[in-house]
């Protein structure tokens, strides 16, 4: 598995590591055991992980008591969580300083390694959050801090008040944003960069056809308020094929790469990822051991210029 470093000052991380949002139970269909998820995470850090990212809103603190128990005795395991506004503890100060005592008691550990504001807050301003994030610090609670949904102009602001170890947002072949300008930016900044839904919420698996109807509680299936390939109507979500579509095409025209490689369309995929200037690594979330080794053979997989230049033509 390769290493890189998290930002300037960080920690040495594993480029792939293991994203615990399915591990809350919610928004993600069928519940799985603790045990299959827990099977799921020793899975990963057997085969190269280093590292396990949760937060306090999946499954409402689950996600956490979970990853906690799995984590039991393996102090060499880095772990990242975040705090939330909304549905989450809340960004003001003190709201901050409770959150992470209570993720604490959760994960059963005395300090977390990266402590990330999850979204920021319309009625927080960001320097009140920062100023306690970099309070946690000063504490021993937090070892560094990150921000996760946030665009430069929220960064920048931060970074003034305590440096900005890492941004955590969302970035695949199919979500490019953050690709021209910020990552960049964030490289020139010694920010590091932690890509979320690099499988674009599993439409970059290559086991999602264009046909894919997701189960009733799956937040995929239009029913919930994530998706970013659909769009509000009315108060609704209404589930639209077209992207589900256009997600299935790119992945029949990367089966052909991935094939003369040895490797598989979401190893190709995790792997173009990383090999974008400014990332540092990806989340890949799972509940099934197989697929969680499967994504970290992506962190050893090589991929020359030509390669990458035909996945962006795809």
């Amino acid at each position: 598995m390769q290493m890189r470093q998290l930002g300037t000052g960080g920690p040495e991380i594993s480029v792939v590591g293991f994203g615990s949002w399915e591990a809350g139970g919610m928004h993600w269909g069928p519940n799985s055991s603790e045990r299959d998820v827990a099977a799921a995470i020793h899975a990963g850090l057997d085969a190269g992980m280093t590292w396990v990212d949760t937060a306090e809103v999946y499954g409402d603190g689950v996600s956490e008591r979970i990853v906690g128990r799995a984590l039991s005795g393996r102090d060499d395991v880095l772990v990242f969580t975040k705090v939330a506004p909304d549905e989450g503890s809340g960004l003001a100060p003190g709201q901050v300083r409770g959150a992470v005592d209570a993720s604490l008691q959760r994960l059963g550990r005395d300090h977390v390694d990266l402590y990330q504001v999850h979204w920021p807050s319309d009625d927080v301003p960001i320097e009140e959050t920062w100023g306690a994030m970099a309070g946690l610090v000063a504490a021993g609670k937090a070892r560094w801090i990150g921000v996760s949904n946030f665009d430069r102009a929220l960064i920048e602001r931060c970074h003034a008040i305590h440096p900005v170890a890492s941004v955590q947002n969302e970035f695949s072949r199919l979500h490019r944003a953050d690709r021209e300008e910020l990552l960049p930016w964030l490289a020139g900044q010694g920010i590091g960069y932690l890509a979320y839904s690099p499988l674009a919420a599993g439409r970059l698996t290559g086991a999602l056809g264009s046909d894919h109807e997701f189960a009733e509680d799956d937040w995929r299936s239009g029913r919930g308020q994530y998706a970013s390939w659909r769009e509000e109507e009315d108060g609704e979500w209404p589930f639209d094929p077209g992207p589900m579509a256009r997600a299935a095409a790119l992945v029949d025209r990367m089966r052909p790469l991935a094939e003369q490689r040895r490797a598989t369309v979401s190893q190709l995929a995790l792997r173009w990822a990383l090999e974008q200037t400014g990332v540092t690594a990806v989340i890949a979330g799972s509940r099934n051991p197989a697929h969680a080794r499967a994504n970290a053979a992506a962190g050893s997989l090589a991929l020359d210029a030509a390669t990458l230049a035909e996945i962006d033509r795809s």
